[in-house]
C-alpha cells in the first residue's frame, strides 16, 4: 500500500511541473522545490529529534540527493520546456526497469528470469504506446527525459537500500537537508525579478512538487521499497504514466484515448506477473 500511495502522489509530478515551467524557469523551479521541501524536512527532523545519520551513510545520501532531489527534477523540468506532459509521462514507464537494474547493482537483489520477462514486457508496452502516439519533434526533450529516468532509478534504488537502516521518511529528509546549503542560495539567486506575472496554476504546480513530489511521496515510496523489495515494488511505477495521463487529461484537458486504456490493462497484468516472480 505504501508503494502504491507513493506512485499515486508521483503521478501528479510531471503535470504539475509542466504547469509550473510555463511561468517559472526550470532551474529556479528545481532549486526552489528542493529548498522548500528541505526546510520542511529539517523542521520535521528537529521536531522528532531524529539522530543524525552516520558518516558511512553520507555517500548514499549524496547519491540520493543528486538523483531525486536535483537530477530528476532538473532534467524533467528542462524536458517539459520542449515536450508535453503527456509525452513525458510515457518515459516514466521505463523507471521500473531502471530501478530494478540499480537495485541489483547497488542493493544486491536477485530475481527469477520470469521477473525480468514481465518487467521487460511492461516496459515494452509503454515504449510501444509512445511509438503509436508518435515521437516528439524534440529529440532534446526526449533525451532529457531518458536522463531523468536513469538518475531517478539510481536514486530510488539507493534510497530503498538505505531506508532499511534509517527508515523511509528519514532518508528523503536527510537527503533534502544535505542539499539545503546549495539549494537555498541558488533559489535566492535565481528567483524571478518579479512574481506579479506568475499565474495561479504555476504557483499550484510549485506547491505540489515541493510538498508532495519532493517530500510526502517519498515517505511512502521509500517505505514501500524497503519493505517489499526495490524491484518488486518498483514495478508499481508502470502505473504512473497512466495515472499521470488521467490527471493531465483532467487538469490540462488532454485526450484520454482507448489505446491508453488498453495499454494500462497490459501494464497492470505485467505488474502482477513481476510481483509474483520477484523472489
Amino acid at each position: 500500500m505504501s508503494g502504491f500511495l507513493g506512485v499515486l502522489i508521483f503521478s501528479g509530478s510531471l503535470p504539475a511541473t509542466r504547469a509550473a515551467v510555463l511561468d517559472f524557469d526550470p532551474l529556479f523551479l528545481t532549486v526552489a522545490r528542493a529548498a522548500i521541501a528541505g526546510v520542511l524536512a529539517l523542521a520535521l527532523l528537529l521536531l522528532v529529534r531524529e539522530p543524525r545519520p552516520s558518516k558511512a551513510d553520507l555517500s548514499s545520501l549524496a547519491i540520493i540527493a543528486l538523483g531525486v532531489v536535483a537530477g530528476f527534477p532538473l532534467l524533467s523540468a528542462l524536458a517539459l520546456k520542449h515536450i508535453t506532459s503527456a509525452h513525458s509521462l510515457v518515459f516514466i514507464g521505463l523507471l521500473p526497469l531502471a530501478t530494478a537494474l540499480f537495485g541489483t547493482l547497488r542493493g544486491g537483489e536477485r530475481h527469477r528470469p520470469a521477473f525480468w520477462l514481465f518487467s521487460a514486457a511492461g516496459s515494452t508496452a509503454v515504449a510501444g504506446f509512445a511509438l503509436l502516439q508518435g515521437f516528439s519533434l524534440s529529440p532534446l526533450g526526449d533525451g532529457l527525459m531518458l536522463g531523468a529516468v536513469a538518475v531517478c532509478g539510481l536514486g530510488y534504488a539507493e534510497g530503498a537500500t538505505l531506508a532499511r537502516r534509517l527508515g523511509g521518511w528519514q532518508v528523503i529528509s536527510w537527503a533534502l537537508v544535505l542539499s539545503l546549503p546549495v539549494m537555498i542560495p541558488l533559489a535566492l539567486l535565481l528567483r524571478p525579478a518579479a512574481f506579479t506575472g506568475i499565474t495561479g496554476p504555476a504557483w499550484i504546480g510549485l506547491g505540489y512538487v515541493s510538498l508532495f513530489s519532493m517530500l510526502i511521496g517519498f515517505i511512502f515510496w521509500y517505505r514501500g521499497l524497503a519493505r517489499g523489495g526495490t524491484a518488486a515494488v518498483g514495478q508499481l511505477q508502470l502505473l504512473q504514466p497512466f495515472l499521470g495521463l488521467v490527471l493531465a487529461a483532467t487538469l490540462l484537458r488532454e485526450t484520454v484515448t482507448p489505446l491508453m486504456l488498453a495499454t494500462t490493462l497490459v501494464v497492470i497484468l505485467c505488474v502482477a506477473g513481476a510481483r509474483r516472480f520477484s523472489t
